[in-house]
């Protein structure tokens, strides 16, 4: 599905020498997010082949995925028209551009609908954080974050993309803000004992295995403390989450900024 969130024409391919091991053994193992696998193998291939130290670094980067990246290397022609290459290139660049925005956090509040038009006033109606210990859990730029940040004693921003974690704490410190901790952490893997929190959110990350994600996320609340998430305002529909309601999770709806519905969710930990 098209995010429209960048122009790949202002991405040179080297973004990629920004991605973490996690995202690209997602791309390479589940090629791209669009659905013509076989063009997005092809100019990855090509792509590749045209910036060896690109291929470098993703093997090294992601050593499981190194046979992957040969392989596709090795399907794919070594090109020599810059504009092929350059076709190549924006194809995979687009084929993921979540992850390519990333490399750009600072674009994001302008570019990614779901922060541009979302009121943080949704976040607060879900529960009171006033004097609260907080985590958001997979934080990207931090729209949650700094939002619970001007109510909650606490906020802890967990974010596995480095990019992402320095553009929160130059914020941070350009802003002068005193409450927000930032450190790295995957849905599955945060670095807290049990029952820290009093209150854990999310925006988007959950979806590649719920049983785990939705367990390691209620392990670090408190017991009575309430599991969040709010994933903002978007040009298209916020669909319901049938794998949270199935679990206990309520769901509440309203219509967004842009006139399209959003369902979020939230659950006290009991």
């Amino acid at each position: 599905m098209a995010l429209n969130w960048i122009n790949p024409e202002d991405y040179s391919f080297n973004s990629f020498l920004l991605l973490e091991r996690f995202q690209i053994q997602l791309m390479m193992k589940s090629g791209g997010w669009r659905n013509d696998k076989t063009e997005w193998r092809y100019s990855i291939g090509v792509a590749l082949n045209a910036n060896p130290v690109i291929a470098w670094y993703f093997k090294q980067r992601c050593p499981e995925c190194a046979s992957l990246v040969d392989e596709v290397m090795a399907d794919a022609p070594m090109l020599t028209d810059a504009t092929e290459i350059r076709k190549a290139e924006i194809y995979a660049l687009i084929s993921v551009e979540d992850f390519t925005i990333y490399t750009t956090p600072e674009k994001m509040e302008i570019n990614c609908d779901f922060i541009r038009g979302w009121n943080k006033e949704r976040l607060f109606d879900l529960t009171d954080l006033t004097g609260k210990t907080v985590l958001d859990v997979g934080a990207g730029s931090g729209r949650l974050a700094f939002a619970a940040a001007e109510k909650a004693s606490w906020v802890y921003a967990s974010e596995p993309v480095g990019t992402m974690r320095e553009f929160m704490r130059d914020k941070i410190m350009r802003e002068g803000i005193e409450n927000i901790r930032v450190l790295d952490g995957l849905v599955t893997e945060l670095p807290f004992p049990d029952g820290t929190f009093d209150v854990v959110m999310s925006g988007h990350v959950f979806g590649e295995d719920w049983d785990a994600e939705l367990a390691e996320f209620t392990r670090v609340c408190k017991h009575g403390g309430w599991l969040l998430n709010c994933p903002g305002d978007s040009v298209g529909n916020i669909l319901p989450q049938p794998e949270l309601t199935k679990r206990g999770w309520e769901e509440i709806h309203y219509i967004g900024n842009y006139g399209k519905d959003v369902f979020i969710h939230r659950k006290q930990n009991l």
